[in-house]
């Protein structure tokens, strides 16, 4: 009977040996899949849901998010979408663990100059805030036109088209001083 017990002692101590080199395999893989995990990824991960996203300008915005891109997201307030580039935030409140990749290869292609000049485009009226060292500065127009990494912006008469007489002036601004890009939000969206 001592040799059964001995043995069986043996077999539960090899047995529970194996468990929690399972165990510590299995958290050494989970480590390794969350260190490739992007923001972006983690943000398609609650597309849908109510956020808050605070802005290194001390700016908050809170609505449903809409998009997240390869370098920016999109938030539809009340009466607004809200363009915010993902260095312009210092954090995000409501997001859970979920994450999704985007399988498209198009749209990880696709970055905040896109959205810019499909804004461009259509013309439509803008409050930009521009954070930097001296707080928030507010613009307010169309966009002119886009380049590889800035943005110029036609100050317009609110209400009035996009047209030279209405200009009041032009500013030409980095991307990198984009924290927020408001424009209304089209009626049946």
């Amino acid at each position: 009977m001592r040799w059964d017990a001995l043995f069986n002692d043996l077999e539960s101590q090899l047995v529970e040996s194996d468990r929690l080199s399972l165990e510590a395999e299995i958290g050494e893989r989970a480590r390794a899949e969350l260190v490739a995990i992007e923001l972006s990824d983690r943000l398609r991960g609650v597309l849908g849901c109510t956020l808050g996203v605070h802005l290194l300008s001390g700016e908050s915005v809170h609505g449903r998010l809409a998009h997240a891109g390869a370098e920016a997201l999109v938030i539809d307030e009340d009466r607004f979408q809200v363009l915010i580039p993902y260095p312009a935030v210092a954090r995000y409140v409501g997001m859970g663990r979920q994450a999704r990749t985007e399988v498209s290869a198009v749209r990880r292609a696709l970055g905040l100059a896109h959205s810019l000049r499909a804004l461009a485009r259509d013309r439509a009226e803008l409050a930009i805030s521009l954070c930097g060292s001296t707080g928030i500065t507010r613009l307010e127009g169309v966009i002119d036109r886009v380049g590889k990494d800035y943005v110029d912006v036609a100050a317009v008469t609110p209400g009035e088209a996009r047209r030279s007489r209405h200009v009041g002036d032009v500013s030409t601004v980095p991307f990198a001083a984009l924290a927020a890009i408001r424009s209304r939000r089209q009626t049946g969206m």
